[in-house]
């Protein structure tokens, strides 16, 4: 994810100063695109898999364990159909990529190559979830993801 990121902000301002002083870089934007939705997609079955993901974190601590080990649940459960749908409907629109044959302008390779990491990172995404539901079956404690376990802090001053 790090390298994607680093590539697109070296090929973005490589563009700046070629637009600049010579002549834009022709394939650039369609290059910056494919990091843009790799890193996205990476991103999302990362943040799954680390519990990284944005969630109501104030209000599961403020629950006993039992109750946020339910809503867990019920989260990690709507999470898992959300991905595996948007897996599948992403699939289905590099389906029809691949059929219609489309091309993009600058390098002139299948549009569809650059979007199949879409369904993949749902997919990913959704196996997470998956993880985290077994992990909280399996174990007595709280998960927020099968790596992440619930922290519970108790009220100790920490000298703020």
């Amino acid at each position: 994810m790090a390298g994607g990121t680093a590539a697109l902000t070296v090929l973005l301002i490589a563009n700046v100063i070629a637009r600049s002083f010579f002549q834009s870089i022709y394939y650039a934007d369609e290059v910056s695109k494919f990091l843009i939705i790799l890193v996205t997609m990476v991103g999302v079955s990362y943040a799954a898999r680390k519990a990284r993901h944005i969630r109501m974190g104030a209000f599961l601590d403020l629950m006993p364990p039992k109750m946020e080990k339910t809503f867990v649940f019920i989260i990690s459960g709507v999470n898992t159909v959300v991905m595996f749908m948007m897996a599948y409907y992403s699939y289905q629109y590099v389906a029809q990529m691949m059929m219609l044959g489309q091309k993009t302008s600058a390098l002139q390779v299948p549009f569809w190559t650059f979007n199949v990491i879409v369904p993949i990172g749902f997919a990913v995404a959704g196996i997470q979830y998956i993880r985290t539901i077994i992990k909280n079956i399996v174990e007595k404690d709280v998960w927020l993801s099968a790596d992440q376990q619930s922290e519970y802090e108790d009220e100790v001053n920490v000298g703020y």
